[in-house]
């Protein structure tokens, strides 16, 4: 697939006998557009409005008047959606989260000459179908590069605004939250060609009838995970009320209740330990007290050094009625600025400006799946905090056998933000993904729960809330389409841009080299 020539431009205002719009104006709405799609995500959670957003953004870049214009509005809109979607993060992170937002915001200053490229000027048929693909496709490589852990992870991808969409998790099912963010920027495409090129119009509607006769036909004909018997788990949620003091005397409180409650796992969240119980035979013999009591083992958040150990690590520990079990999971994926800061000599004075990390976690070395004595060897992945946002953790641990996930999380210094509520949803996504039902839980909320195919079980922890809650986890057998297949739909996107691209190269050095001889 060919798309033309990087010279087709779209007609100007002054072209079209208009005055030209004051570039501010055109600056200020590429802001405005960019922040449009987060309000997909919670708290807002208007999930449809996914699916119209892109479109003014779309519109203004296809009438840049230059591609140097294109590549500055995507750039602003870059900035305007990594504000957006992440504002909870001012009163931590400060002026810094604006120059982080412009670091991150360039990676879409080489989507907005494409989008002018294939959607400006009157086009054909051809580079309409080129449109479909490729914008697309550019916008899933923008969503492939920032979601490497040091530039900030996966998190606010635009497929997992359709967390709580049933059609769009068993897309997840087969291509990952990768495939959910395709359709969304093919269906913005589609409409952005309905609504200014008439050209487009029988290309766009042909493109819609599509996309939803192949979601429809995903809904009916797709696989789905065969039901798998159940398990009772608990959730200990302790609230934002005390210090670490408090906070385990509310804990140990609430994991008594659930005693003669036929529970086999309790979960506490992340950080709900400051000591190791291993290295605290006093902390290790309550711990074991309670796992007697309640009949169940637990899983408790330990961020505290080992005796003997350097550093300090976020670890998830398994702990049974004799103590810990020696299972143990170490966080891989560290929270740039807010447990590690990426280059710290040339980035440390964030610490100077906001609340980053004054030193820097330990970073786990592989992820670990384990056997719960209690629940007769079920085997459970744990994950710590925004581990939750990166697909190919999960998919791993489902791949290693896991049959449950597992995350500990805290958000409370967010506790009155977004924040809270998006990461909760995040659970959903990668228990369809993987077809392995979702345990998240949380210091002080939100906490929740997500069957294999990303549906809500049982109640929803508040932020407000401070309770053990029960669970009967719904467990699955087989492997989801996105467990075998992995992240097809980013290797596709890959090779057409590949294919698309390399003519124009290809034609690029034949004219060079022919300006060259001609001198």
């Amino acid at each position: 697939m060919a798309t033309p020539s990087a010279t087709t431009t779209a007609p100007t205002d002054a072209a079209a006998g208009r005055r030209p719009r004051p570039w501010w104006l055109r600056a200020v709405a590429a802001l405005l557009c960019g922040a449009l799609p987060a309000l997909a995500f919670p708290a807002p959670s208007l999930w449809w409005t996914a699916y119209v957003s892109l479109v003014p953004w779309l519109l203004l870049l296809r009438t840049a008047p230059t591609n140097r214009r294109a590549a500055l509005e995507g750039w602003l809109g870059g900035i305007g959606f990594m504000v957006a979607v992440h504002h909870w993060l001012l009163p931590s992170l400060h002026v810094f989260l604006v120059v982080l937002a412009a670091l991150l915001g360039a990676l879409w200053a080489p989507w907005g000459p494409l989008v002018r490229t294939l959607l400006g000027g009157a086009p054909g048929a051809r580079r309409c179908l080129a449109a479909l693909a490729l914008v697309p496709s550019g916008w899933l490589m923008v969503e492939l590069i920032r979601s490497w852990e040091q530039l900030g992870g996966p998190w606010g991808l635009l497929g997992a605004g359709q967390w709580q969409v049933p059609p769009a998790l068993r897309l997840a099912s087969l291509g990952g939250v990768w495939l959910v963010s395709l359709v969304i920027v093919g269906v913005n495409t589609a409409l952005a060609q309905l609504t200014a090129l008439r050209r487009a119009r029988p290309v766009a509607v042909a493109a819609l009838l599509v996309c939803a006769l192949t979601v429809t036909a995903v809904e009916y004909a797709a696989p789905v995970p065969r039901p798998g018997g159940s398990t009772r788990i608990a959730i200990v949620q302790p609230g934002p009320d005390g210090g670490p003091g408090a906070r385990l005397a509310r804990s140990e409180a609430l994991t008594r209740q659930l005693a003669g409650r036929g529970v086999r796992l309790v979960v506490w969240g992340e950080s709900s330990l400051t000591r190791d119980p291993a290295d605290d035979p006093a902390l290790s013999g309550k711990l074991a007290a309670l796992s007697r009591s309640t009949g169940a083992d637990l899983l408790v958040g330990v961020d505290a050094p080992r005796a003997g150990r350097p550093g300090v690590h976020k670890s998830a520990v398994l702990v049974g009625p004799d103590g810990p079990t020696g299972d143990r999971y170490a966080k891989m994926r560290l929270v740039p600025f807010g447990e590690a800061i990426p280059a710290r000599p040339l980035l440390g004075w964030a610490t100077s400006v906001g609340k980053a990390a004054a030193t820097d976690r330990m970073r786990g070395t592989h992820q670990v799946v384990m056997d719960l004595p209690a629940a007769h060897g079920l085997p459970i992945g744990p994950l710590v905090c925004f581990e939750t946002a990166f697909p190919d953790m999960s998919r791993s641990l489902a791949a290693d056998g896991a049959r449950m996930l597992v995350a500990q999380s805290s958000t409370s210094s967010f506790q009155d933000s977004w924040a809270p509520a998006q990461h909760a949803s995040l659970g959903a996504l990668r228990a369809a993904e993987t077809w392995r039902p979702m345990v998240h839980a949380t210091l002080t909320g939100i906490s929740a729960v997500y069957g294999p195919r990303g549906e809500p079980v049982g109640e929803r922890l508040s932020t407000d809330r401070s309770a053990a809650a029960v669970y009967d986890v719904p467990l699955a057998h087989g492997t989801s389409p996105y467990t075998r297949l992995g992240d097809w739909p980013v290797y596709a996107a890959v090779v057409a841009l590949i294919l698309a691209g390399a003519p124009v190269a290809v034609r690029r050095i034949r004219l060079r080299r022919s300006a060259r001889a001609r001198r």
